[in-house]
Parts: C-alpha cells; sequence; structure tokens
C-alpha cells in the first residue's frame, strides 16, 4: 500500500499547476487547507457511518476516498509520505505496530487549541 500512497503523492504533486478548470485534484489543492480538512473530515464520518451499517464494499470505496483527500492535505502541508512512514516506525519501536501512542495530558499549554471551519459560528448548547 505505501506504493500506492506515494504513486498517489507525486501524482498530487505533479497536479499542482494543472488547470482546476480539468483537474479535481489541482482544484482541491488551490481551494486552501480549510477546505481540504473538511473534505478529509467528510470522507472520514462516511467511513464511520459505512461502517457502522455494515456496508464491506461501501468502508472500502470511501476508505480509498478517505486516503486521496489525506494525501491531497498532505502535499498542501508539505508532508511526504515517508514523513509519515517514519513516525509510524517510531511508533512501532516504542510500543509495537499495533498500538496508538498515548496523548499527554500534562498541562493546557500543550493541547491543540480547537478553531472554527470557515468563519462559522459556535452556538451555545442549551
Amino acid at each position: 500500500m505505501g506504493d500506492s500512497i506515494t504513486r498517489l503523492y507525486n501524482a498530487a504533486l505533479s497536479c499542482r499547476n494543472d488547470d482546476p478548470s480539468t483537474s479535481r485534484t489541482a482544484r482541491l489543492l488551490r481551494s486552501g487547507r480549510s477546505k481540504m480538512a473538511k473534505k478529509l473530515a467528510e470522507e472520514a464520518i462516511e467511513v464511520v457511518i459505512d461502517a457502522m451499517h455494515g456496508d464491506r464494499d461501501a468502508v472500502v470505496k470511501e476508505s480509498a476516498d478517505l486516503i486521496y483527500n489525506l494525501v491531497i492535505l498532505w502535499v498542501s502541508s508539505g508532508i511526504r509520505p515517508e514523513d509519515v512512514w517514519k513516525e509510524m516506525d517510531r511508533r512501532e519501536r516504542l510500543l509495537g505496530i499495533a498500538e496508538k501512542v498515548p496523548k499527554k495530558v500534562a498541562d493546557d499549554s500543550s493541547r491543540r487549541k480547537i478553531v472554527v471551519l470557515e468563519g462559522r459560528r459556535l452556538r451555545k448548547r442549551r
């Protein structure tokens, strides 16, 4: 799979200067990181919904869309697949391949800030 992701990454890199009217990838790359992140989140939600419904074929198809949008976000962010593979290797050495590195909650200053995408206002919950 790493080879497929690397090929996808290289193809996306080559699309950066393509005509956005004929290339979905070029259009997405020009749309800004906020839009790319939103597309990635939408695909992740679709995978979750299809998995909850037990629709294996839909999970496979939506997972391919999810990976595509993740790679596009990597291109925009200057992240290479090798960067991610190195991090995965580091984690495997620490905990094994099937474990996720726990998040440290030492203090609030090290936590990520929550941002509102596309200027939407937060509404108070009742």
